[in-house]
Protein backbone atom coordinates (compact mmCIF):
# COMPACT_ATOMS: atom_id res chain seq x y z
CA UNK A 1 0.00 0.00 0.00
CA UNK A 2 0.80 4.08 -0.37
CA UNK A 3 3.00 5.45 2.35
CA UNK A 4 -0.23 8.18 2.68
CA UNK A 5 -3.37 6.37 1.32
CA UNK A 6 -5.40 9.72 2.26
CA UNK A 7 -2.88 11.86 0.22
CA UNK A 8 -4.33 12.81 -3.38
CA UNK A 9 -0.39 12.96 -4.52
CA UNK A 10 0.99 10.25 -6.52
CA UNK A 11 0.28 7.43 -8.41
CA UNK A 12 -0.60 3.96 -7.59
CA UNK A 13 -0.85 0.78 -9.39
CA UNK A 14 -3.92 -1.46 -9.99
CA UNK A 15 -3.29 -4.19 -7.86
CA UNK A 16 -3.41 -1.19 -4.91
CA UNK A 17 -6.43 -0.07 -6.74
CA UNK A 18 -8.48 -2.45 -6.77
CA UNK A 19 -7.35 -3.81 -3.36
CA UNK A 20 -8.00 -0.41 -2.02
CA UNK A 21 -11.91 -0.17 -3.55
CA UNK A 22 -12.29 -3.67 -2.15
CA UNK A 23 -11.32 -2.73 1.58
CA UNK A 24 -13.68 0.41 1.24
CA UNK A 25 -16.81 -1.75 0.66
CA UNK A 26 -15.93 -4.38 2.97
CA UNK A 27 -15.47 -2.16 5.61
CA UNK A 28 -18.56 -0.04 4.79
CA UNK A 29 -20.65 -3.25 4.22
CA UNK A 30 -19.15 -4.55 7.88
CA UNK A 31 -20.04 -1.10 9.30
CA UNK A 32 -24.09 -1.05 7.94
CA UNK A 33 -24.39 -4.18 9.19
CA UNK A 34 -23.27 -4.07 12.48
CA UNK A 35 -24.46 -0.55 12.92
CA UNK A 36 -28.56 -1.67 11.32
CA UNK A 37 -29.78 -2.04 14.68
CA UNK A 38 -27.96 -0.07 16.95
CA UNK A 39 -29.58 3.59 18.08
CA UNK A 40 -26.74 5.99 17.15
CA UNK A 41 -25.69 3.47 14.62
CA UNK A 42 -26.34 6.48 11.68
CA UNK A 43 -24.31 9.28 13.61
CA UNK A 44 -21.59 6.45 14.03
CA UNK A 45 -21.98 4.86 10.10
CA UNK A 46 -22.13 8.98 9.02
CA UNK A 47 -18.66 9.78 11.61
CA UNK A 48 -16.92 6.98 9.58
CA UNK A 49 -18.25 7.61 6.22
CA UNK A 50 -16.43 11.24 6.07
CA UNK A 51 -12.62 9.69 6.23
CA UNK A 52 -13.99 6.07 4.33
CA UNK A 53 -15.12 8.55 1.68
CA UNK A 54 -11.93 10.46 1.69
CA UNK A 55 -10.05 7.41 1.05
CA UNK A 56 -11.60 6.22 -1.67
CA UNK A 57 -11.60 9.71 -2.88
CA UNK A 58 -7.80 10.14 -2.99
CA UNK A 59 -7.49 6.36 -4.11
CA UNK A 60 -9.13 7.39 -7.06
CA UNK A 61 -7.52 10.39 -7.69
CA UNK A 62 -3.42 8.27 -7.43
CA UNK A 63 -4.74 5.65 -10.29
CA UNK A 64 -6.03 9.07 -12.32
CA UNK A 65 -3.00 9.81 -12.21
CA UNK A 66 -1.14 6.44 -13.26
CA UNK A 67 -3.10 6.61 -16.02
CA UNK A 68 -2.11 9.75 -16.68
CA UNK A 69 -5.43 11.31 -16.46
CA UNK A 70 -6.45 14.31 -13.56
CA UNK A 71 -8.26 12.78 -10.57
CA UNK A 72 -11.64 14.55 -11.66
CA UNK A 73 -11.57 11.98 -14.35
CA UNK A 74 -13.01 9.52 -11.38
CA UNK A 75 -16.43 11.42 -11.28
CA UNK A 76 -17.25 10.02 -14.77
CA UNK A 77 -20.27 7.20 -14.22
CA UNK A 78 -18.63 3.45 -14.56
CA UNK A 79 -14.80 5.25 -14.66
CA UNK A 80 -13.81 3.29 -12.17
CA UNK A 81 -13.83 -0.05 -14.17
CA UNK A 82 -11.45 1.37 -16.75
CA UNK A 83 -9.64 2.51 -13.96
CA UNK A 84 -9.02 -1.14 -12.46
CA UNK A 85 -8.12 -2.45 -16.21
CA UNK A 86 -6.05 0.08 -17.86
CA UNK A 87 -2.36 -0.22 -17.53
CA UNK A 88 -0.43 2.44 -16.28
CA UNK A 89 1.39 5.62 -18.16
CA UNK A 90 4.87 3.55 -18.41
CA UNK A 91 7.93 5.28 -17.02
CA UNK A 92 7.83 9.58 -15.16
CA UNK A 93 4.92 11.42 -16.11
CA UNK A 94 3.52 15.22 -14.83
CA UNK A 95 2.18 13.06 -11.65
CA UNK A 96 5.30 11.53 -10.39
CA UNK A 97 7.59 8.80 -11.41
CA UNK A 98 6.23 4.95 -12.07
CA UNK A 99 5.25 3.12 -8.73
CA UNK A 100 5.70 -0.04 -11.07
CA UNK A 101 9.62 1.39 -10.77
CA UNK A 102 11.94 1.32 -7.80
CA UNK A 103 13.03 4.93 -6.24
Amino acid sequence: MSENPFSFDGRIRRTEYCLSYIGYYVIQFTLQYLLIDVEMGVLILAACFIPLVWFSLAQGAKRCHDIGNSGWFQLIPLYFLWMMFAPGHPGRNKYGPSPKQPT
